[in-house]
């Protein structure tokens, strides 16, 4: 295993998580959530998306306003009234996300690759205005051109992006392949890599545990794992891989685990699905 400074994780159990089909979180949930992913020492929290309107902007204005060391993060597509959303609710730290397999640009974008860069380009400027930190995500990386990726992280790194996320957004890769993919990324960008992992195969937390090895410096994790269709990779299953597998401890309180798994499964009305082994060394 390589030597490593840091690899942290983010979580997005409140933007990625609550995409599981029937799962709403009340502002009370969400706001018990976030203290407790502070006090475990979660150090990034997607914390949601401004742009779902009103209410969501409430919540996470509220959550702004919580003394949390973690950094809180807001979730935009590539459009300057996602941005202006996110502003008002007073995110500093924004990430930003566009298609980059030609699949989701020509048949959910109904646009080229030449327009993605343009509209990356522009939205960068466009957000780095407002004296935002920005970070890049690159949906659908696991199935685009790797060349094509790689005009595209130079362009969000040429433009002020802090980091790109490398989204296998439909969980069609193993860890095998993940390494590579990774690993060819990280060698050939000048931006950190973040790895976001589903679990559609049940191979998300593997997946994670392999972008470490391939030097991913973040990765996006939710608790227990919850997520649109299969799910993500699992908080505590990353957390306690790097802590008992590895020796890594990613600067987090095992022991608050079980806590926010808790806390989760009541929220979101779903039983506990972390394995019981994983709970026992949590607990250890």
């Amino acid at each position: 295993m390589q030597s490593k400074v840091s690899f942290e994780l983010v979580d997005t159990t409140m933007r990625d998580g609550e995409q599981t089909a029937g799962v709403v979180f009340s502002q009370e949930e969400k706001l018990q959530m976030a203290v407790k992913l502070d006090e475990a020492g979660i150090p990034w929290i997607e914390a949601g998306i401004p742009a779902m309107g009103r209410r969501e902007q409430e919540t996470l204005k509220e959550m702004l306003s919580l003394p949390l060391r973690a950094t809180l993060i807001a979730w935009n597509r590539a459009d300057e009234a996602d941005i202006r959303a996110s502003i008002a609710c007073g995110f500093s730290h924004i990430h930003l996300s566009l298609p980059v397999s030609d699949l989701h640009i020509q048949f959910k974008l109904k646009k080229s690759r030449e327009w993605v860069l343009e509209r990356l380009q522009h939205i960068l400027q466009f957000t780095r205005s407002f004296g935002c930190t920005v970070f890049v995500g690159a949906e659908d990386a696991s199935r685009a051109d790797p060349e094509f990726l790689l005009q595209y992280a130079d362009v969000a790194s040429r433009f002020g992006a802090e980091r790109l996320r490398y989204a296998d957004t439909v969980g069609c890769l193993d860890p095998f392949e993940t390494f590579s993919r990774v690993n060819h990324l990280v060698s050939r960008s000048s931006l950190p890599v973040e790895f976001h992992g589903h679990n559609d195969f049940g191979l998300a937390a593997a997946n994670t545990l392999s972008a470490f090895h391939a030097g991913a410096a973040l990765a996006s994790v939710t608790i227990s794992g919850i997520g649109e269709r299969a799910g993500n990779a699992s908080l505590e299953e990353v957390a306690t891989s790097m802590s008992h597998l590895y020796r890594f401890s990613c600067g987090l309180q095992l022991p608050v685990l079980p806590e926010l798994t808790h806390l989760l499964s009541r929220a979101s009305g779903r039983p506990i699905q972390t394995y019981r082994s994983v709970m026992t060394a949590m607990n250890g």
